[in-house]
């Protein structure tokens, strides 16, 4: 604003800015002279931009503190870690069985062996031990690694290449025949045709794959595969694949030892299958996530089917890959388990071999590791439907197939024999076997009380169970005696009294005490019963609707309790071992024909 001082010409101090043209007047309107009006407004900005220039702040700015446990173990070194926790719990497994079976001391190097071949086999196989982390060195590497840093843009590395190029490039021009100038106008032609049939071939390759486009495909099959890749299959990473390793082993020694053997020792805290990461080091437990400890401390026993699918594939991949073959199970013992889990005697044992022999049944992990079926035709099949079963299946199924010849159990009836060599008079009677075979399989529940499948409640127990149930939670629960801590509040101020109480090692089923009078099947004196293999009844497992005879229930029961596994898989494995002796019983009736014929 102008000072406030008089106009020259009429001597007012009244002063006003006009807003059109920003010129100071006085009341009279005379124009202050010499008055220079400045504004800030830019209209025409230069080519330069402008930036105001700030003073850097010396305040050094906190990094972010990262909130993880460094002593848990992520990413590969986790997954190294992990295998490492699993072989641990292996060699312990080992030293249990072979305090617990008395194992010759080549079981642990056969052991050692298998593992190492299952490790190799694995769809996908542990990382190798980082090398940063084996030397304790953190975010350094060894002096003698050396990493070339990636050529900048434009260095000479770059340039030389593309020199190279350019010259090699040259070279394969200079080295083509020239051509006259009448084949160039050739050329350019020919030239033009050809651009014309890519064009069309173009549009003929849109129409196609617009065509293609809208045919339809398989649902999701894209999105299976990248979640496939994505995230692996952990079954056989699992702490299962150590019992299958086990297993095999005992394959290859020749044990006679089933699933359920193992199952019963893990049910009973003797084999360290559950929650083992009480018997690591601490120096091993203490770099565990939650969730790896979540992996190596499953929840139940693994099922008979899923280690014999775990075990079979490791017998297979270790004959197709290393040429290691697996033997055949060790069938006398385990058939004489088989048949004495039945209150079988050795008549029924020595007759299950024929049929077994006859019905070809399987005695390998898996059906490569046999030889194949002989081909009479061209339509035979190379091996059977069932060959790649639950061995121990097998055989007490052959049992249930000679107990069915020799006995019916269909309900209609008792079948008598009528001469004195036939095998059914060394037998015992029907109506005293059954009995004999709920009274095993009401026993063999109560010699483990305390499995996962077991009813027991502890309202139900008595004074001696209950001592025997704290045995067995502390056996289950506790620490291990390396990881107990020294002062305890519970065992300083509420000590437990010892008592003689301890739990024995529960006996095999098989030698469960059996009632030694069994009557034996009397002769058919008035020819009014059925004989034995007179008829025979085969029922269909896939008959949903269908029952099966009271009789056959029990005996069939009481074989997927011992096998450890469903009553229907025991049926079916029956039933196809039914139908393979019809078709041999078929050969033979026309093969027996044909001889009297030619004769």
């Amino acid at each position: 604003m102008a000072p406030r001082r008089r106009c020259p010409v009429c001597g007012s101090k009244q002063w006003h800015k006009e807003p059109a043209s920003g010129l100071i007047t006085c009341s009279e309107g005379h124009v202050l002279q010499n008055y220079r009006n400045e504004t800030r407004e830019v209209t025409d900005l230069g080519p330069h931009a402008l930036r105001k220039r700030t003073l850097k702040s010396g305040r050094k700015r906190k990094e972010r503190q990262s909130k993880a446990d460094p002593k848990l173990y992520h990413g590969d070194r986790a997954r190294y870690h992990y295998f490492q926790c699993l072989q641990l719990i292996l060699r312990i497994q080992v030293a249990s069985l072979t305090e617990l079976w008395g194992l010759p001391k080549e079981f642990e190097i056969i052991c050692r062996d298998i593992w190492a071949l299952h490790l190799s086999l694995l769809p996908n196989p542990p990382p190798p031990e980082p090398l940063l982390f084996s030397r304790d060195v953190h975010g350094t590497e060894p002096s003698n690694v050396r990493r070339t840093p990636p050529p900048e843009e434009g260095s000479d590395d770059e340039r030389a290449r593309e020199t190279d190029g350019e010259q090699d490039a040259a070279q394969d021009h200079a080295s083509r025949p020239s051509s006259p100038s009448s084949s160039s106008s050739e050329n350019d032609d020919g030239d033009d045709d050809d651009l014309e049939m890519e064009v069309l071939m173009q549009e003929n390759s849109d129409t196609s794959s617009s065509d293609e486009d809208d045919a339809p495909r398989p649902p999701r099959a894209d999105a299976y595969a990248v979640a496939k890749r994505k995230h692996p299959s952990r079954v056989y990473d699992a702490p299962a694949s150590n019992v299958a390793v086990l297993m095999v082993a005992c394959w290859t020694l020749r044990l006679p030892v089933t699933y359920m053997d193992f199952i019963r020792l893990i049910e009973e805290y003797k084999l360290q299958y559950l929650d083992p990461v009480r018997f690591l080091p601490w120096s091993l437990a203490s770099h565990l996530t939650k969730h790896t400890v979540h992996a190596l401390s499953p929840h139940h026993a693994p099922t008979v089917l899923h280690l014999h699918g775990l075990t079979s594939r490791l017998a297979k991949l270790m004959y197709l890959t290393y040429d290691v073959h697996t033997p055949e199970m060790n069938s006398p013992p385990t058939l004489w388990r088989a048949v004495r889990s039945l209150c079988g005697t050795p008549t029924l044992y020595a007759l299950t071999k024929k049929v077994a022999r006859i019905a070809s049944i399987p005695f390998t992990l898996h059906r490569a590791l046999t030889s194949p079926l002989k081909h009479e035709k061209k339509r035979d099949p190379t091996w059977h439907k069932f060959d790649s079963i639950v061995p121990e299946v097998s055989l007490i199924a052959s049992v249930i197939v000679v107990m069915k010849l020799v006995y019916g159990l269909d309900d209609n009836g008792e079948r008598l024999p009528r001469e004195k060599d036939d095998p059914a008079c060394a037998l015992p009677r029907l109506s005293d076997l059954l009995k004999c075979i709920e009274e095993v399989d009401t026993k063999s529940a109560d010699h483990f009380p305390f499995s996962a499948s077991s009813p027991l409640s502890v309202i139900d127990m008595d004074e001696r169970s209950l001592d025997q149930y704290i045995d067995f939670c502390e056996t289950a629960l506790l620490p291990h005696e390396d990881r107990q801590s020294e002062q305890n509040a519970g065992t300083d101020f509420f000590p437990l009294e010892r008592h003689s109480s301890q739990m024995s090692s529960p006996p095999q089923d098989e030698n469960l005490d059996a009632p030694a009078a069994l009557k034996a099947t009397p002769l058919d004196a008035e020819d009014d019963h059925l004989r034995p293999g007179e008829i025979y009844a085969i029922y269909n497992t896939l008959d949903v609707l269908g029952s099966i005879p009271v009789q056959y229930e029990v005996v069939v029961r009481r074989a997927a309790h011992w096998a450890g596994v469903p009553e229907d898989y025991v049926a079916g494995v029956v039933e196809r071992f039914e139908r393979r002796l019809v078709r041999w019983w078929r050969r033979e009736g026309k093969q027996q024909r044909d001889d009297e014929s030619e004769e």
